[in-house]
């Protein structure tokens, strides 16, 4: 297996050499052959998904993961309009960061260039696999895909059509190969795979993501895990924090900018605790609550502080009432992953403190957390979320799937 992996990352540098050189209107055709590929496959698409989705529930996989697995003619139709949007983007390749005339007269720019070969570690959702190649290819890399063993038929019949696409317009296929997900040793060869491979970006559950941290000798950008918050201050709107905790929460729970964790300050809690109980309820919610909303229902949990901790993916949230937004941010410091929080307010004073105060990778203001999504942002799709703080934080599009060099000019100048 070793062999097999270090082979595909030895073609790939070898295509992603050949799109370093790529213009963008070459890069844009093979985008829209992308997409127009998968919509014109889409049955093949979900035959092979509903062997995968058979198979899950065969093997009592759990109901959060099957819905990120599942795939429907609406998605397929949304991963191929997102596979368009990037053929829209500008090309970050090029762009010049910064540049000057030094002292001595010499042309100083920095340039961003391609990364050159990435891998991507992921579990279950086979979306990622279209829109990971997609970005990695309008920024001038290869990629190679490691999808979980749950969605390999999906990831393979995907991956197909997407090399096909590459063929039609005269691009190497190997900018888009697919590492077997059924030997579980294949994950490791590709993370260890230092000189062949640039960067492995790790997408999926916590254990998922700490494996490939610890073990990888090829540099990783760590996306995270979501426990997001929603933060209802003393000056909230309550019919729009109603709105907003509900869509957090139950829009679709399997994700990670779903929100785990409800914060409501006191001065509102008698007025808002029993409209956001019922109506969280209502949608089969199961509250893990402090004692405030505890005294309120009899089907509220009493909460923990692994509750606090747990990133649900579920239709849980856990809850607290606080005396102040200086505690609310302290609870989110000590409990959340640093993936997306959400403050409701009608002070300008206090939405700043809480963006500045709870560091993480996005903050919404009087909007849902469900918006920190690549799509959402305007960057076509993503690659992932980051959680870190090097290179890359929050939805990481094209930009952040490239490095930069520094081109400098001389006239014989001599040191």
């Amino acid at each position: 297996m070793k062999q097999q992996v270090h082979d595909a990352a030895r073609r790939a540098r070898v295509a992603a050499a050949t799109l370093a050189l790529t213009p963008r209107t070459d890069k844009d055709t093979a985008l829209i052959a992308m997409a127009d590929a998968l919509l014109a496959h889409t049955d093949e698409i979900l035959a092979a998904n509903a062997e995968d989705v058979a198979a899950a529930r065969n093997a009592d996989i759990e109901e959060n993961i099957i819905d990120r697995l599942s795939l429907g003619a609406g998605r397929v139709a949304a991963i191929a309009e997102g596979t368009r949007d990037i053929a829209a983007l500008p090309d970050p390749v090029g762009e010049v960061v910064r540049g000057s005339t030094l002292p001595n007269g010499l042309q100083l720019r920095q340039i961003r260039v391609p990364m050159g070969v990435i891998g991507m570690i992921y579990e279950a959702r086979p979306n990622v696999t279209a829109d990971a190649a997609a970005i990695c290819l309008k920024a001038g890399n290869a990629v190679l895909l490691r999808g979980s063993s749950s969605a390999a038929r999906s990831n393979a019949a995907i991956i197909d059509m997407l090399r096909d696409a590459l063929k039609s317009v005269g691009l190497p296929a190997d900018a888009i190969q697919r590492i077997p997900a059924d030997d579980r040793s294949s994950a490791t060869h590709l993370m260890q795979a230092r000189g062949l491979v640039d960067l492995v970006i790790p997408r999926g559950g916590a254990g998922l993501i700490k494996t490939v941290v610890e073990r990888s000798t090829v540099p990783v950008i760590e996306t995270g895990v979501g426990n997001c918050h929603v933060y209802v201050d003393a000056d909230a709107d309550l019919d729009m924090a109603l709105d907003i905790t509900v869509n957090s929460k139950t829009h679709r729970t399997s994700v990670c900018n779903a929100a785990e964790s409800l914060l409501v300050h006191r001065a509102v809690a008698d007025a808002f605790l029993p409209r956001v109980i019922a109506a969280l309820q209502e949608r089969g919610v199961t509250i893990h609550g402090d004692a405030a909303f505890q005294a309120l229902s009899n089907d509220v949990v009493p909460v923990t502080v692994e509750d606090d901790d747990t990133e649900y993916l579920d239709l849980d949230i856990s809850a607290h009432v606080v005396d102040s937004i200086d505690e609310a941010i302290n609870h989110v410091r000590a409990h959340s992953s640093g993936h997306t929080e959400a403050i409701v307010t009608g002070s300008l004073a206090a939405s700043q403190r809480f963006a500045m105060g709870v560091d993480s990778a996005a903050v919404m203001i009087n909007a849902s957390t469900r918006f920190t999504d690549g799509g959402e942002f305007g960057f076509g799709a993503e690659i992932g979320i980051s959680t870190q703080k090097l290179h890359a934080r929050g939805p990481m599009g094209l930009t952040e799937m490239t490095t930069t060099t520094y081109i400098v000019t001389g006239a014989g100048h001599t040191r």
